[in-house]
């Protein structure tokens, strides 16, 4: 059996759903939220590496290296924001973020 470029867009498109459905389920702890953001950049990921074998271009594998800096960025200050809150508040609950309003 050999894979087809539908098998990788079915995968992503399965992917970004778990990812959706994490975030919408779960808005109270930022970790989870944190983890389910990061599946959706990697479904999306999957799907340009998917199209950029597909097509034989490399326009797609080249803008996943932007899109994996973005996400490390991302996951160290949302990392950061996460030990300032449990600092202040010795949670992780998401609505507690309002207190930290400077």
């Amino acid at each position: 059996m050999t894979l087809t470029l539908a098998h990788y867009l079915t995968l992503g498109a399965i992917l970004f759903a778990l990812s959706v459905v994490g975030i919408f389920l779960n808005r109270k702890n930022i970790i989870v939220l944190l983890m389910a953001i990061e599946l959706m950049l990697l479904a999306i990921n999957t799907n340009f590496v998917a199209f950029s074998h597909y097509l034989g271009d490399m326009h797609g594998q080249v803008f996943v290296f932007f899109i994996l800096t973005v996400a490390a960025a991302e996951a160290a200050i949302g990392l950061a924001i996460l030990m300032l809150l449990f600092r202040a508040k010795s949670s992780i609950n998401v609505d507690d973020l309002n207190s930290l309003k400077g």
